[in-house]
Order: C-alpha cells, then structure tokens, then sequence
C-alpha cells in the first residue's frame, strides 16, 4: 500500500450506526488505562495496516470511539507518561526527553537538564482517584524515575514491573531481571504475564471501582518474536514485493515505508491478543458497561533511525517516526470506551494530546476535571458525546533535545490543520496544511510567510507562559 493512498483506508469497519451507550450502574465506573510502547499510528488494523493482524482491538474499536488525530505529548516515551498522569504539558513539568536521555556534548546545541523524574508534588492520576476511594494498579513500563518515585510513591496500591528502564532489562522473556517483577517459569512471555495477573486484580476488586493502569512494555526494543505467530508472519512477509523500495532519507536518517518485520508484526499481534483478554474478562464479568477503557500508545511508532539502521515499523502516509514532530513521530492510535459518555461505532477527527486523558478519565469517573491542580489538558467527554471541536487555538510540543532517530532540537505547534515545526540548529521553520497534505511533503514556509511568523510567535509565547527550557548554543 502506498502512501498517497493509505490514508483513505482507515478504520474501513467503523462505519456503524452511531449508538449512545448508556452504563448499567450508578457508581463510579472502573478505570483501565492501556498504553502500549512504541505502537505506531498505522500499526493495527483499524487504522489501516494490512501486514499487522490486531482482531481484538478493531472489535474493541467497533464499540468505542476511536480518534484518527490523536498526538501524544512527545515524540518520545517519559514526556508523554508524564503528561498522561499529571495533565500537564512535558515543558511545563520540565521532562522533555526519556530519561535519563543521551545529552550529546559533541554537537552544535546542548539541550536543557531536565528532570529525570516525576516529582511527588504532583497529583497524579492515581492519586486523584485515589482519593475518590479506587483501589489503584499499574503493571509494566512506568519510567518516570528511580527509587522513591516508583508507581508505588505516585499513588498505586499495587506495581507489577515499573521502574526505572525504558525497555525490559532482561528481555520479553523470564527470567526478567526486573526489580518489581518475579521471574515466572523459564521461557514466560512478558504481555502474558502482566495480562494474567492484571485479570486476576480485576477479578479480584470487580466490587469497589478499580483503576488498573497497564503499561505494555511491547512493541519497544529489543525485538523479540512471540513464539504463538511469528511463523505466519514469516510467511507475509516472504509474499512481499522484493523490488519495492521500502526507505527514504530524512536528513541524516532514514525513514521505513513499509510494515514487513515478522518478529515486529509478532510482537504487535502477541500485545493484541492480550488485550483482548482484558476486554473479554470485562465483558465476561458483566463489567464493560462500567468501566472507562483507554487505549494508546506514548509515542509514534519507531520508523526512522541513522543510516546503517534498519527500523522495526512504518508509520504509513505519515512522515518519520519516534523522535521527530512530524506526524510519524507523534501521531498516535487512541480508542475510549466511556459508556454512558460516548457515541459508540464514531471515528473522531478532533485534534487531542495525551493531556487530555487525565482530565478525561477524572471528568467521567468521578465528575471533576483537574485533581485540584492546573493541567493542560481538555475534557474529551463533549467530544465523545459528539461535539465537532473542543474550542482549543493549538497543541505544541517541545523537544529540544538530541535523538538516535536523528532528530535534532526543535518545536511544533499544530492551529486547525496548520502545522509549524521549528529546527533550532538550521534556524528555520517549515509550514505544513495537515488537511491537503498530511504527509508534510510540500513545505509552505515561503509561500505563506505571515501565517509562518505567526506560528513562530504563538510557538515562542507559549514556550515562555509554560517556562519551557530551551536548547543552547555551545
């Protein structure tokens, strides 16, 4: 499938009748939060892939709402986690790169010393719904700090494998070597165990509101196959077009055009396949129509790395990937199930960011938005109940730092379908319509020299009202 024409194939068995759904009890309803690491827009087959086979999650999307511009905070992993928890923006909470980055001293700028965790004074999620009396669960990647500032400092009862690394220090595979996790027998495979023992809490709190937070460490490196389907895949993946040419450069990178990895492809169908264990246990309780189910990813999928490096994904029509503020690095799937709050079957093409969970989750599950702190974030509920935009002038992003995907430091801010990205070291900005040309291909910088200022000032002004810490020259 080729660019130009991947886009208007998404979400083909979407296209339902537009039901409200109503919940079936008058308590505070369940949270489950699913984020999985790394999962690219294009990856699962409700957003148009035809090599990743994901049944469970187009089935699970065919019930729910599923948005087709939904960003995450960063182009990569802690920032976005971050924002997911707290509401507020990665500048403002001054976590602007995974942690604890690689700060490059070799190079033209030296990006800002952020901070390499996610400070207690924060109200986090689980904490504000905690206070609404939730029994609170995270299971896998957390990676918002190191001792003291665990999932079990931040307001969880329970944590099942979060701490400090950004991929799992032993593998997919136990023995684990994870200081919050017990290895199970020889040979186990990661989503599987964080899924079963995800479904026993919820078998076991189904009486009293529950929040279960189930961080995915899948797709992130390293690439290890699901002995369950990388067979099949082999055999997609031989039937492809060898001829066809499948990178191109992006500055000093390159970028993956198409979606051919077995053990990749494997990874993603293996993580499906565990999800729909969790919606099925859901249903099978009779627990569905109470319970709030997100699911998305914390950043775009890995796509574009150096030169001699060949990326495990593709992130379809969309330009680049982890790492970078074009779409490819930043758009991401999100699906929200909220019975009672939600037209069930709608494909949603308002622009919304990872801050929006936070008050999202607070809005439906306990009636309020902010956890008593400022955030940054927008009730999605008008959204889900229908409404056409959610009033809001712009989305931004700030990453000023240094990436192995070859990104170098930079900004972008989205208004409507206008997109600017800044690239600090070249001292320029390129202008994009996302409406008529969602893959950034025809840089509008020149053409439309006003709107290109305009951009830069909004992108600078709010840059200074979140006391965003910017990159410097050496």
């Amino acid at each position: 499938m080729n660019r130009r024409t991947f886009i208007s194939t998404l979400a083909p068995a979407l296209t339902l009748p537009v039901l409200l759904t109503r919940c079936s009890s008058t308590r505070n309803p369940n949270v489950v939060l699913v984020v999985v690491d790394d999962l690219g827009w294009a990856d699962l087959g409700c957003y148009g892939s035809t090599f990743y086979e994901t049944p469970e999650i187009d089935r699970f999307a065919r019930q729910a709402v599923l948005f087709r511009h939904a960003y995450a905070a960063s182009p990569v992993c802690s920032p976005t986690r971050a924002a997911i928890m707290t509401g507020q923006h990665p500048a403002r909470l001054q976590i602007t790169d995974w942690i604890p980055g690689q700060d490059p001293q070799d190079r033209l700028m030296v990006g800002p010393q952020d901070n390499h965790e996610l400070g207690l004074e924060y109200i986090t999620l689980a904490e504000a719904l905690k206070r609404h009396d939730y029994k609170t669960y995270f299971a896998g990647k957390w990676h918002l700090g190191d001792e003291g500032y665990f999932p079990e400092d931040q307001g969880f009862d329970v944590n099942l494998g979060g701490h400090h690394r950004g991929s799992p220090p032993g593998g997919y595979f136990s023995p684990y070597n994870n200081p919050r996790l017990g290895d199970g027998p020889e040979g186990e495979y990661l989503p599987d165990r964080l899924t079963s023992e995800a479904i026993q809490f919820i078998e076991e709190n189904q009486d009293a509101p529950f929040f279960l937070n189930i961080s995915y460490y899948t797709v992130h490196t390293p690439i290890q196959a699901s002995p369950r389907h990388i067979e099949k895949y082999e055999q997609k993946a031989s039937q492809l077009n060898a001829e066809e040419s499948i990178f191109e450069e992006e500055r000093a990178g390159r970028t993956k055009l198409r979606q051919d990895d077995p053990a990749y492809a494997s990874m993603v169908t293996a993580m499906d396949e565990n999800f729909g264990r969790l919606w099925r246990t859901l249903e099978q309780l009779g627990l569905d129509e109470d319970t709030v189910v997100v699911f998305t990813s914390d950043n775009g999928g890995l796509s574009t790395l150096g030169p001699n490096r060949t990326a495990p994904t593709s992130n379809g029509a969309l330009r680049a990937g982890k790492g970078w503020c074009y779409e490819g690095g930043i758009r991401v799937p999100l699906i929200i199930s909220a019975p009672g709050r939600m037209r069930a079957g709608e494909v949603n093409d308002v622009p919304v960011i990872s801050s929006d969970l936070y008050p999202t989750i607070l809005d439906i599950a306990v009636g309020e938005k902010d956890g008593q702190q400022a955030i940054d974030g927008m009730s999605l509920v008008p959204v889900l109940e229908g409404a056409s935009t959610l009033g809001r002038e712009a989305l931004h992003w700030h990453f000023p730092h240094y990436h192995g995907s070859m990104w170098t430091p930079g900004a972008a801010i989205r208004s409507g379908d206008w997109k600017l990205i800044e690239f600090y070291e070249e001292k320029r900005a390129e202008l994009y319509h996302l409406g008529q040309d969602p893959g950034e291909r025809t840089n509008l910088a020149d053409q439309y020299p006003e709107r290109t200022d305009s951009l830069r000032t909004a992108l600078k002004q709010w840059q200074e009202s979140v006391g965003a810490q910017m990159a410097t020259w050496k």
